[in-house]
């Protein structure tokens, strides 16, 4: 054989192989593409968990439910999808509810559970009625899948004529169909539970007349008691401190329990949090021992911080340990108490979530629990503000994942609630609290509440702005502009009837036409990192509010976030990493080993576990509490999207006095790496166009690109997708 021949025989191989590897690989994909999943009406499923997630709270043993509208999910649901097939299938159909099924208008007799779809085109009508439960559907073939491109609506306007054709004069907008990754028709999303796993306690001691268990650290789940037996009452007094588990006549969550077994395991109902129980039970009645089932949210860690300081690497993992505790069915406040879906809280693990799990179905989950259905007739949890953050939160999300279906489907909603929020503007158009609204702010003593509050007036013009924006991502010019203009308009009257010359700052309020003289740091911080200011307003309001000790401090972790923020914003990382130490640092100083709703340095002892009037009250793990999260990914290590799902990104990192820093930021396509030092940086990322932005004594050097000086020892450089740079620069 020549080899000529050998060669074309040879090229002919690899050909055949390629064909049959590009076959596997479009087979591979169609798989994947056709992979069945249980589907509903999108927001309903979320509204439906959301209500039995929320109104599982109990204090002392008295049912606690939330005290807003609660709203229900639409009971008849029509989905429908057209196929277009080469050859006949057979379709399983599971469904929740009762239901009937049509292939082109035709009704299949009774309930059946598998139909045969001819070749050719095809609609398949799916109606389903569940008043109890979310009406949703599993729909298996070949081709024919159930999943998020199947249309849904609530209204039934679909009518046969006489000729046999159907015809649809509904009005109502069709919507794709809402999916939570339910691929098993057996697994019920009603029955939907979250994982645990088991976990022992570190002591046990006899203590007041019981016994006192002692896990180690705050945690979440339910109590086991290994070979219970015995007759008589026994009760199980829940505590975050050693002293309310003792304390059975303030702890606020207990188990009261009539036993009546000879031997074998016992588990409580319901989840709750603690670190320690105390079990008091007759005599006569005898465990092992008690351990626990820890439950969790399975979400995977895919960002990261660490530095030369231990301190600061404690606080990071604390915070970590926070946010993973306050993330279950949605983004929660806290578990002690409330395990409520509250906004303004949920708006901060948002921003949280993007730089460690960056899971994008907690966020949309909880975005669509808290917005709920129209007609709008109260804000969002009853709160100004918290209506407002869910602006911001819509917005942010598009920007950190590049989902832009998500944010085109809840446009309307959008709309809607800001039509409620236009609707309850004050002769001057500002927003100021009508009755049935409450204007939260924070939680500090002697904050007023009366009048147009500043405050409010930059997170609505935030939240218009946030609508033009998306407006403008739907092709939506006209409301775009409109929404433009009032933001403009907003921002206008803000610094007109807010703004302070002598004091150098925006004022509190505006009451009776005119304004206070009253400074307080919230609206001066929001200004500065939602880049209202000049430059020279932010430098003057650095000094004349957020380094000014006669201004009231900020007391909650919550607002905390908001002013270190505004403080990293400014470039003052090394106040900020002094201001972790003492804050932050000060909580695990006094064991803490999650972050609390409220921390006062000034308070002592059993004193910290108070608020509300209620000896216990406080939370001592709190969403809000791990803003370090935060912080330290998108302020030390520097990195924020520019463009939506990071297609531009500028990376800015700031060591705050730390010798050493390296980290991991996620994106939709993996990870941004950075290791940075006084003297050398170390960057790659997978995804989009970046700008490293350096302060450097002399000019940075590159093999792998060239630095642009900005002036003022600002120097840039161009990140390209998938390219690793190595740096050298002296820090300033």
């Amino acid at each position: 054989m020549n080899k000529g021949l050998q060669n074309l025989k040879f090229k002919i191989q690899n050909l055949k192989w390629a064909i049959s590897f590009i076959v596997f690989l479009s087979f591979c994909q169609t798989a994947l593409s056709q992979k069945a999943e249980w589907v509903w009406y999108p927001g309903d499923y979320e509204i439906w968990l959301s209500n039995q997630m929320q109104n599982r709270r109990t204090e002392r043993g008295v049912f606690f439910p939330v005290f807003w509208k609660i709203d229900n999910h639409y009971p008849l649901i029509d989905f429908h999808k057209v196929f277009e097939l080469t050859e006949p299938e057979e379709v399983e159909i599971y469904v929740q509810g009762q239901y009937n099924v049509k292939l082109d208008g035709k009704a299949f007799e009774g309930y059946p559970k598998k139909i045969t779809v001819p070749a050719g085109k095809h609609k398949i009508n799916i109606k389903v009625f569940n008043q109890a439960q979310v009406p949703a559907i599993f729909v298996r073939g070949k081709k024919v899948v159930s999943d998020n491109t199947w249309l849904v609506t609530f209204e039934d306007k679909e009518w046969i004529d006489e000729t046999g054709k159907t015809s649809d004069v509904s009005t109502t907008k069709w919507m794709n169909a809402g999916v939570w990754n339910f691929t098993d028709p057996k697994q019920l999303p009603s029955e939907f539970k979250l994982p645990v796993k088991p976990a022992e306690a570190v002591a046990t001691t006899k203590e007041a007349g019981g016994t006192l268990i002692d896990f180690g650290k705050e945690t979440f789940g339910y109590i086991k008691l290994h070979n219970l037996k015995g007759k008589g009452k026994l009760a199980i007094y829940y505590g975050e401190s050693k002293e309310e588990a003792l304390d059975t006549a303030h702890t606020k969550t207990y188990d009261k329990l009539n036993i009546d077994q000879t031997n074998g395991d016992y588990t409580v109902e319901l989840s709750k949090a603690f670190r320690f129980v105390n079990i008091i039970a007759d005599a006569g009645i005898s465990f092992d021992k008690a351990s626990m089932l820890y439950e969790y949210a399975d979400l995977q860690d895919k960002g990261g911080f660490k530095c030369n300081d231990e301190e600061i690497n404690k606080i990071y993992d604390v915070a970590k340990y926070t946010f993973h505790l306050s993330t279950k069915e949605f983004f929660i406040d806290g578990i002690k108490r409330d395990r409520w879906v509250w906004s303004g809280d949920a708006y901060q693990s948002y921003l949280m979530n993007y730089y460690l799990t960056n899971d994008n179905g907690t966020v949309k989950r909880t975005t669509l629990s808290l917005r709920g259905k129209d007609p709008v007739t109260s804000h969002i949890n009853t709160i100004m503000d918290y209506t407002l953050y869910w602006f911001l939160g819509v917005y942010d999300y598009y920007l950190y994942s590049g989902d832009a279906a998500f944010v085109k489907d809840n446009y309307d909603r959008m709309k809607s609630l800001m039509a409620y929020v236009l609707g309850r503007r004050n002769k001057d158009g500002l927003l100021e609290g009508l009755p049935g609204d409450w204007v939260f702010i924070d939680w500090a003593e002697g904050l007023s509440k009366q009048g147009a509050v500043s405050f409010e007036q930059l997170l609505f013009a935030r939240s218009l702005e946030t609508m033009a924006l998306v407006a403008d991502l739907v092709q939506e010019k006209e409301d775009a502009g409109m929404y433009a203009g009032l933001a403009k308009d907003v921002k206008r009257k803000l610094f007109d009837l807010y703004w302070n010359e002598q004091k150098q700052a925006i004022v509190h309020s505006y009451v009776n036409g005119k304004p206070t003289d009253h400074v307080t740091r919230y609206a001066n911080m929001f200004a500065i990192f939602f880049d209202y200011l000049s430059d020279a307003q932010k430098k003057n309001i650095k000094n004349t509010v957020l380094l000014n000790d006669k201004v009231p401090p900020i007391t909650t972790p919550y607002m905390r976030f908001y002013e270190m923020e505004a403080l990293c914003a400014l470039g003052e990382q090394d106040y900020v990493t002094k201001e972790m130490k003492s804050y932050w640092g000060g909580m695990l100083k006094l064991g803490a080993t999650s972050f609390w709703e409220e921390y006062n340095p000034k308070k002592s002892g059993a004193e910290h576990y108070a608020m509300y009037g209620r000896k216990y009250g406080k939370s001592l793990c709190h969403a809000w509490g791990a803003s370090p999260l935060y912080l330290l990914g998108k302020y030390y290590l520097g990195v924020k999207p520019t463009g939506a799902g990071y297609s531009t990104y500028t990376i800015e990192p700031a060591l705050g006095g730390l010798k050493w820093m390296e980290g991991k930021v996620p994106t939709p396509a993996g990870n941004i790496d950075l290791y940075c030092s006084t003297t050398h940086i170390k960057v790659s990322s997978p995804v989009g166009t970046g700008k490293l932005l350096l302060k450097s004594k002399k000019a940075p050097s590159s093999k792998e690109g060239n630095f642009v000086n900005k002036g003022n020892n600002v120097y840039e450089l161009t990140l390209e997708k998938d390219k690793k740079y190595d740096i050298k620069y002296q820090a300033l």
